[in-house]
């Protein structure tokens, strides 16, 4: 619901408060909670098939602890729960977001055959000081091999939850890495628990895009962040994870009465069979960071006649995988400088943007859609007063169908499915009609279906450079990787965005992308019209199935 213009949520920090919550660096870390106690969990993989073992690495103040695994579906189902499991402290290293912790096993237990796919909860509890300890980690069961006709397959963005993680002091952000400590990690561990926020948050923790009418000549405000000081929450809770993105789609699509199984993207690099046994893959929530060996298997995907369905935003970032899938790496703004690939190997594996011409393999031609011509929308001072959902331009598309939608029409702008990133094409208008120019190598024949604009930087000339949190330093980026230069000229080019939603066919297949983080705010909200188009898109893919 909007609040009224320049009503802030008031979570109660100072005004120094709220520049830290922003500015700053602050993470989670072993001994943050002192006294009262604390608990920490990982596990030595992603995900599991049933019969797997399941290893969990655990430190806590305390001497033992309880563990209740659920599975987190369109119902919260248990499945076991073990009381007494005796832990203690571990010694964590320095630099363990990028080396790992090094934790001795604390528990194991097996994934049984009757766990049917999907994301399965741990919940551990201690004894602190004040009362009950807790923290949460989260373990993907993946479908046993075998055809899967009538089910969907969501793949989970575990690279960019990896990305994101901010246990431990660094990720692709921020960090204490480099002889000053400042620098953001170029590789990090899987190694280390989740942070604060995603695995589970309550219903009220706010989304990235802001949901208050700001007045004009007002500084930018982020109350995502501020929450997240205010709560003890990570301060990337809302960029990535289960609890803000890949969980409200599962939940909604079984609760609408789709078979879902569910896998994480590493499935889509060690055993890019199991996509096969589908008709319908589905990749939802900000989904930024992806490897060569994990395109190449939905590439290969559609080709046979597969249907990928893209509601996500930001398709931007080439990784490696490395240590057997335990680490990744990702130089991304330094690639050019420091990252092997580039410096005396294949530049074609440069973990730098999926643009740059030497890597020779624009996003587009996977999904139709790229990050260097979206990005921004709704967050910031990047179009905080602007269109919250998608302005359509082809309401015959099947897409469409039985929502009741003109030319015109906004989809989505109640329930906020717009933002906070979103990808998008160079286009023309003609006729009333936005065409794509083909600058980004789009796949022939595609579709611009609704269009709305975004922006690559910030940009006011009532508002200091000071109270910027994003200002140009993306645009000045994307304009060198298009552009040869981060010049103002170049800048130019490249600031003015656009998010859209676009289908086309290749090979056999077909790709529906909704390029926005956002969409699963529409399902969340119970908005009918984006859940009517997200079912035509499910049963397309599905061949009318259900």
């Amino acid at each position: 619901m909007d609040r009224s213009a320049g009503e802030f949520p008031d979570y109660g920090l100072t005004p120094e408060g709220r520049r830290i919550a922003v500015r700053g660096h602050w993470y989670e870390y072993p001994g943050m909670d002192g006294g009262r106690g604390e608990i920490w969990c990982y596990s030595d993989r992603m995900s599991y098939f049933p019969g797997d073992r399941v290893t969990l690495f655990v430190s806590s103040t305390a001497s033992s602890f309880d563990l209740d695994i659920l599975r987190d579906g369109g119902l919260e189902l248990p499945v076991a729960s073990f009381n007494g499991i005796p832990c203690g402290w571990q010694e964590t290293p320095d630099q363990c977001s990028v080396e790992g912790c090094g934790w001795q096993p604390s528990f194991q237990f097996t994934v049984e055959d009757g766990w049917i796919s999907g994301a399965y909860r741990l919940t551990l509890t201690a004894r602190g000081r004040d009362g009950p300890i807790q923290s949460h980690h989260l373990i993907i069961v993946c479908p046993t091999p075998g055809p899967r006709p009538g089910r969907i397959l969501q793949v989970a963005a575990t690279g960019t939850w990896t990305a994101y993680n901010t246990w431990g002091g660094s990720n692709a952000y921020q960090g204490i890495t480099g002889e000053t400590r400042d620098q953001y990690a170029t590789s990090v561990s899987t190694q280390r628990p989740w942070c604060r926020g995603f695995i589970v948050l309550p219903e009220d923790a706010p989304r990235v895009p802001l949901d208050v009418e700001t007045p004009p000549a007002t500084a930018p405000r982020y109350p995502h962040m501020e929450w997240a000081y205010a709560t003890g929450h990570s301060k990337k809770y809302a960029s990535a994870g289960w609890a803000s993105y890949d969980g409200h789609f599962f939940r909604w699509a079984e609760r609408a009465g789709y078979g879902i199984d569910l896998i994480s993207q590493h499935e889509l690099q060690f055993r890019p069979d199991l996509i096969a046994d589908y008709d319908c893959a589905v990749f939802v929530g900000h989904d930024e960071y992806w490897t060569w060996e994990m395109r190449d298997t939905v590439d290969a995907f559609v080709d046979r006649g597969g249907f990928a369905a893209r509601f996500a935003g930001n398709f931007m970032w080439q990784t490696r995988l490395e240590d057997e899938g335990r680490r990744q790496v990702c130089y991304k703004y330094r690639a050019r400088a420091e990252d092997p690939a580039w410096l005396d190997g294949d530049r074609t594996r440069t973990t730098d943007s999926w643009e740059l011409p030497a890597i020779g393999r624009p996003g587009a031609q996977t999904f139709g859609l790229n990050a260097t011509r979206g990005l921004y929308a709704g967050w910031g001072g990047c179009a905080p007063r602007g269109v919250r959902g998608f302005p359509v331009y082809r309401p015959e598309h099947w897409a469409f169908a039985g929502t009741g939608i003109y030319y015109g029409d906004v989809l989505g702008g109640e329930s906020h499915i717009f933002g906070y990133e979103v990808d998008g094409l160079d286009y023309i208008i003609r006729n009333g009609l936005p065409e794509p120019t083909g600058e980004g190598s789009p796949p022939e024949g595609l579709e611009i279906l609704a269009l709305g604009l975004s922006s690559q930087v910030e940009e006011s000339d009532d508002i200091a450079l000071e109270d910027q949190f994003l200002a140009d330093e993306d645009g000045r980026y994307i304009a060198d990787v298009l552009h040869g230069a981060p010049s103002d000229e170049n800048l130019q080019k490249v600031k003015r965005g656009a998010g859209m939603i676009v289908s086309f066919r290749r090979g056999r297949g077909e790709v529906f992308h909704a390029g926005s983080t956002e969409w699963v705010a529409g399902l969340e909200r119970r908005d009918e019209m984006v859940e009517k188009v997200t079912r035509n898109v499910l049963d397309r893919g599905l061949g009318g199935m259900r």
